[in-house]
C-alpha cells in the first residue's frame, strides 16, 4: 500500500488523524476503517489471517516487515 499503516481518518485530509500499531478486525470494522477490499478483508478476518499494513514504496520496508520489525499497522 501507499500509506505507512492505518489510521483513524486519512491522514492526508485529516491532520488529527491517529496511526494505530495494532487494531483488531472488528475495531476496524465497528470504526469502519477501509483497510482494503471489503471481501479480501472478510476472508483474512474469517480464516484468521493477521494482516500487516505497511508503505512498500520506502526502500527496505519489504525487508524489514518480512524480519518482522515493528512498522506499519497489524490488523488481527
Amino acid at each position: 500500500t501507499k500509506v505507512d499503516g492505518v489510521y483513524s481518518a486519512d491522514p492526508k485530509k485529516d491532520k488529527t488523524a491517529t496511526k494505530f500499531s495494532r487494531i483488531t478486525f472488528a475495531e476496524a470494522l465497528e470504526k469502519d476503517l477501509r483497510v482494503m477490499d471489503r471481501t479480501a478483508f472478510t476472508l483474512c478476518m474469517e480464516n484468521d489471517m493477521p494482516i500487516m499494513v505497511f508503505d512498500m514504496f520506502v526502500p527496505g520496508n519489504l525487508e524489514r516487515a518480512v524480519r518482522g520489525e515493528d512498522i506499519g499497522t497489524w490488523v488481527v
